[in-house]
């Protein structure tokens, strides 16, 4: 569904990605792995068209988008939760779920997708006309998922979704990670927790310094004494 071919991307004179390579199937969880700084989130703003490549090739379900605006990245099938959330504070979790589903030409047909968000996380129902700035840090996290699903996406691109969240609550994020991917939606995920992430990955690459160092089904790099040493903490 997605391949990425001798991706370069450059912030001023840092060399932040420096020929990335990875592909995602469908119906596939693949996971990006790394300590800050390694290009991962770099990664996903190129793909959702927020940041220009300065060489390399992305495609989607074989078409080539490299470089095209976040609005048609998005209008192809394509959703990006950032990480930090960045909801609308000022405006209601309703309409923050609205806003996500602003490119879509069906706005008489978002009653589904309403309900199926509201099944995933039913505290936002219940806080559907709260202001979602009052929304606890576990609660915005889940307005911020439930909005990037608004869009219908067949690609999901999750960063740091367990960021800053209670252990509790990040299992409840990966649960519904599960679910989503079941129901049909591919997902690209950045995730500072390794261990949860290669325990629901099908696939994870490992990125070090702007390039890709590991790669290979999660459970290989679960057993892999490299990645046991550097980011799971054994």
């Amino acid at each position: 569904m997605l391949k990425i071919e001798g991706l370069k991307v450059n912030y001023g004179k840092i060399r932040a990605l420096k020929g990335v390579s990875m592909e995602v199937a469908k119906d596939e969880i693949v996971c990006l792995i790394g300590a800050n700084g390694a290009g991962k989130t770099t990664t996903l703003r190129a793909v959702s068209g927020l940041i220009k490549p300065a060489a390399g090739s992305i495609y989607f379900d074989g078409r080539d988008i490299t470089g095209q605006d976040s609005g048609a990245v998005v209008r192809s099938g394509i959703s990006h939760c950032p990480e930090g959330r960045q909801i609308f504070p000022r405006m209601t979790v309703l309409e923050n779920l609205e806003l996500g589903a602003y490119v879509r030409p069906d706005k008489n047909k978002l009653a589904d997708d309403y309900a199926r968000v509201f099944d995933y996380f039913p505290i936002l129902a219940e806080r559907k006309n709260q202001l979602a700035g009052t929304l606890s840090g576990g609660e915005q996290q889940m307005l911020a998922i439930g909005r990037g699903l608004m869009s219908r996406p067949r690609l999901f691109l999750l960063d740091e979704p367990s960021l800053g969240l209670a252990p509790l609550l990040v299992e409840k994020i990966f649960d519904i990670i599960r679910v989503i991917n079941r129901e049909g939606v591919t997902i690209l995920l950045i995730e500072q927790n390794a261990y949860q992430a290669l325990n629901i990955a099908h696939r994870g690459y490992v990125m070090e310094t702007g390039t890709v160092t590991i790669q290979g089904r999660a459970a290989d790099l679960l057993r892999d004494d490299r990645v046991r040493r550097a980011y799971l903490g054994e």
